[in-house]
């Protein structure tokens, strides 16, 4: 079958990146807007028995995963013959249970609408929580970012490192780090207060004269990195640098990255910076996602896309 890739509206920027590392471009589409805002993709070109990948992070609005599913139904009407979602960025992955009365599982709904629009199989990276992955019925390939930080890290200066989590649910994920570079592990347990407010930082491990890096798979305020990275300089930490796969990087998340601690955050492009400032890197995961959609296709290993990195 025929590759045939396609962009959302907000994700354009990364998917032709991601279309010139594959070596093809992009193919044409349309969206329509009415005055209203009701939106009407159209794609210009046959995608008849074609492999077809929309590439389209569901970050706010939530007209990027609107978008997506109306282009995916479109898809599936043409007769396409293969239909992968790429979502570099998957949305509401942080409401993956009922964590009190009366609320939705979120994640496992925008699951189930992806599934009822067409699609075949979902392309994503670094979920909230790996379980999400159950959450559907079809095929899966969940993209880890550590192929894109371990070749950043390796460039880096590690001999009087150590790597911490900014909360208890980000362990496993810290610590696959600490045991990729045989480096010490630090836990910081957060008490919230409420919902993206953090009520204060508890530091559990040894981190006076060391240097600090955060990992966790994603920003939106920046509230905990900022008090996990004061409470480490408070404990005697020289340095904290953070390590966060999507740059959510709402509120006053750039305000709070700047007046903290933090002498450099380090994000991929899944979704586009609001603005730019000196302590934030960006690190591009378009190479990733071209080799992954190029093994989708030919039927390829995509754990091989990590192991080999």
């Amino acid at each position: 079958m025929d590759v045939k890739l396609f962009s959302g509206t907000n994700s354009q920027y990364l998917a032709e990146t991601i279309a010139d590392h594959y070596g093809d471009q992009l193919g044409s589409r349309t969206i329509k807007k009415f005055s209203d805002g009701e939106m009407q993709p159209i794609i210009n070109e046959s995608v008849r028995g074609s492999y077809v990948f929309f590439i389209q992070s569901t970050f706010a609005p939530a007209d990027n995963l609107l978008e997506l599913c109306l282009l995916i139904d479109g898809a599936k009407r043409a007769s396409a013959g293969y239909i992968t979602a790429v979502i570099p960025y998957f949305g509401y992955a942080r409401q993956d249970r009922k964590d009190k009365p009366r609320v939705p599982i979120s994640a496992k709904l925008i699951a189930n609408m992806l599934k009822a629009a067409g699609v075949d199989r979902v392309m994503t990276m670094d979920l909230h929580a790996d379980q999400i992955q159950g959450f559907f019925d079809i095929p899966v390939d969940h993209l880890q970012s550590d192929a894109i930080y371990a070749k950043y890290l390796k460039e880096q200066d590690l001999s009087n490192a150590i790597f911490a989590s900014p909360d208890v649910g980000g362990v496993k994920r810290a610590r696959k780090y600490a045991q990729m570079f045989n480096k010490q592990l630090v836990i910081c347990d957060k008490e919230r207060q409420e919902a993206n407010k953090v009520k204060s930082i508890t530091v559990i491990g040894e981190v006076e004269g060391r240097d600090v890096y955060l990992i966790d798979d994603l920003v939106d305020t920046a509230g905990t990195l900022s008090k996990a990275a004061d409470a480490l300089i408070e404990k005697g930490a020289l340095s904290v640098k953070a390590l966060c796969t999507h740059p959510v990087l709402s509120g006053n998340a750039y305000a709070n990255i700047e007046n903290s601690k933090i002498d450099k955050l380090i994000v991929t492009d899944t979704i586009p910076l609001r603005q730019e400032s000196d302590k934030i890197e960006v690190l591009s995961c378009a190479k990733l996602f071209s080799r992954a959609i190029r093994n989708a296709h030919e039927y390829k290993s995509i754990a091989a896309l990590f192991l080999n990195d």
